[in-house]
């Protein structure tokens, strides 16, 4: 048979196979986060001494009151909407009084600040006094989250195996790129993937067998989206290849270093102040010393070197905002909190950067809803950015000219909606299994390895498998939403929830900026997107993810 025939027929075949391996490698990565659960049972029972009905306390933290966002919810006209909260630490339990109208009493005393209670204890709020008792002697069962009922029997693909199939599909896109050459080094792809494949099972073996954590498929999903970036800009600006390569190693010792600094949610409360002035300094370095790209005013130049400041304040934001229960019900604490926001998303506005500023918005109300539950802040939250939407097309009408060619990207394709309508008519001839890597011709248009990104997997990739990478992302809100039912703190469960949902919020802006669907705003696609501040705050942020899965601080396998 001809040479040329087996060569044609080779590259088919690779095309097909690669959508095919991406839903593969994504199943088996949440299939993973999905059975590798240890059975629910209560820490502690708290019991009804006058109904003698028990509760199950299954939080780290839980909140006792009338409410229905309440985890302890106590039908008694004496108690307050947010009355105590009932929270275990290293040491124990404790009971903390929220600034109750009637007060709570532990075993008859008044209780002022964190009090341990002990097992056979009294624990009164209002008129309702209850027993606490060990977690054994809750005898029904616990409802799980859906994403966790009727879990396999079947064990989890090993780790390492997850890791080969996510090496080999890395593997398969540089030698496809290797097909598509444009004349320069046929084995630069081979030699960029090298380096990644270093990268990615070093990460690996520190992280499996030095820090001895029992479960990788976080991880796993993470270089696999990561590579893929990486590979995409072999054969548009290699240089940009190792560049990212290299901020995605940064990132992955930021994703260990956070979860070793937030290891104590009581402790990392001590640094709230010093990381807001932090943050708001990093905002108004941007302001200061930040030039003027696209349009906004956040990339700082060092040299070669650019830093774009307010992708690593997101990072902090979330610490900020996700304080321990028994912190974030005091007033002192929540209006700190929306201060803070308020001067962080009026910096990223002043400095020109709305699409990072709603990006903040977005989390803050997401935040103030997981703290709070109730829909009266965030309807008063969206009423007030409304005002200050007005106030930004008022004063600063070159904003509205960017929505002119919003819907109408055809009617401006030499103009403003040049880079939608090269983005929609690439994703068309990309098809289902794209033209393959290295061989688009979106690459030459203007940020198509960042704010087009999208675009460009899907038309060299093809559309199965940009709508796979998306879904990967998207679905990181539903499995944070889970796991946060065992997570050690609600510090935790926030901070994991705010930070999936900070990337889907994220991805949707990037995804339907590219395709008309909403304005451009110019924000990455998490992990995919070219840009070292951005890969870095990506993997920052699902460090928040993985400190929520109680087995992560397991030295047991």
């Amino acid at each position: 048979m001809d040479f040329s025939v087996i060569f044609d027929v080779g590259v088919v075949a690779l095309r097909i196979l690669l959508p095919i391996y991406a839903i593969v490698i994504v199943y088996q990565c949440y299939a993973a986060m999905r059975r590798r659960r240890r059975p629910e049972k209560p820490l502690v029972t708290l019991l009804n001494l006058a109904t003698g009905d028990k509760t199950p306390v299954v939080f780290w933290e839980n909140s006792i009151g009338t409410t229905r966002s309440s985890d302890i919810i106590v039908d008694d006209e004496m108690v307050s909407r947010n009355h105590a909260v009932l929270l275990r630490r290293k040491e124990g339990w404790f009971i903390t009084d929220t600034n109750s109208e009637s007060g709570t009493y532990v075993n008859g005393e008044l209780a002022e600040g964190r009090v341990q209670v002990y097992i056979d204890d009294t624990i009164e709020v209002g008129d309702t006094r209850f027993k606490l008792l060990r977690g054994d002697e809750y005898n029904d069962e616990l409802r799980s989250s859906w994403f966790f009922r009727k879990v396999s029997d079947k064990p989890a693909i090993k780790a390492w195996k997850l890791m080969l199939m996510v090496t080999l599909f890395h593997f398969f896109m540089a030698v496809e790129a290797m097909f598509w050459n444009d004349g320069t080094n046929v084995f630069s792809p081979l030699l960029l993937f090298g380096a990644l494949a270093v990268v990615e099972w070093g990460f690996f073996s520190i992280s499996y067998f030095a820090l001895r954590r029992v479960s990788f498929e976080l991880e796993a999903l993470a270089l696999f989206l990561t590579g893929i970036g990486v590979m995409l800009l072999v054969r548009q600006v290699e240089r940009s290849a190792y560049v990212q390569l290299i901020a995605a190693a940064a990132g992955m010792v930021l994703f260990c270093v956070i979860i070793k600094l937030i290891e104590d949610p009581d402790k990392i409360n001590k640094f709230r102040l010093p990381l807001m002035i932090i943050a708001v300094g990093l905002l108004l370095t941007s302001i200061v010393f930040g030039k003027v790209t696209k349009g906004a005013a956040n990339w700082i130049y060092i040299g070669s070197i650019s830093i774009q400041p307010s992708e690593l304040v997101k990072v902090i934001y979330i610490i900020i905002g996700a304080s321990a229960l028994d912190k974030l019900q005091t007033s002192k604490n929540l209006l700190e909190f929306i201060i803070f926001s308020m001067v962080c998303v009026g910096l990223l506005a002043w400095m020109g950067d709305f699409g990072t500023a709603l990006i903040f918005f977005m989390t803050f109300l997401l935040i103030a809803f997981m703290r709070s539950g109730d829909f009266k802040t965030v309807i008063l939250a969206l009423v007030a950015a409304a005002i200050g939407v007005i106030f930004v097309l008022r004063f600063k009408p070159y904003v509205a000219d960017r929505f002119k060619a919003w819907r109408h990207a055809w009617q401006y394709a030499q103009a403003e909606g040049y880079q939608q309508t090269h983005v929609l008519t690439f994703i068309a001839s990309g098809g289902l299994f794209g033209v393959g890597v290295g061989n688009g011709f979106l690459k030459q248009v203007a940020a198509s390895e960042s704010d087009l990104v999208f675009g460009l997997v899907a038309e060299e990739m093809g559309v199965i498998v940009a709508i796979t990478l998306a879904l990967a992302v998207a679905i990181l809100v539903i499995y944070a939403r889970a796991i946060t039912t065992r997570s050690r703190s609600t510090f935790y469960s926030i901070s994991a929830c705010c930070a999936a949902g900070l990337l889907v919020v994220q991805l949707s802006l990037n995804i339907f900026g590219a395709t008309d669907i909403l304005p451009l705003t110019g924000v990455t696609f998490p992990f995919i997107s070219s840009g070292g501040s951005s890969i870095m705050a990506c993997w920052g942020l699902i460090a928040y993810i993985k400190a929520a899965d109680e087995r992560t601080y397991s030295l047991k396998r």
